[in-house]
């Protein structure tokens, strides 16, 4: 959710969409536009980022999650794809 999520923010800045799951190669390209959702969505990168290459690539998930950071995660992905879906144009415009 976090990388469609990154993706349509660039797209809506004028990026021209690329086939990327890295999640900071995405928020590089924020950061060279000085998005201000930087702050917010950097954090959510790094975290994100590790638990995406254990999912893609097993053998590397030996600990046990940690489902209260993942929640925090998520409740983050959450607002931040609010607060772009708020930036977007809307369909009737």
């Amino acid at each position: 959710m976090l990388e469609k999520t990154l993706k349509a923010e660039l797209i809506r800045t004028g990026w021209i969409l690329e086939r990327t799951h890295d999640l900071e190669k995405l928020l590089d390209q924020l950061k060279l536009r000085g998005s201000d959702l930087v702050a917010i969505t950097e954090p959510l990168c790094d975290g994100l980022a590790e638990l995406y290459f254990i999912d893609r690539y097993p053998g590397f998930d030996l600990d046990d999650p940690d489902w209260p950071t993942l929640r925090q995660q998520i409740e983050g992905v959450s607002r931040l794809l609010t607060t772009i879906k708020g930036r977007l144009p809307s369909a009737a415009s």
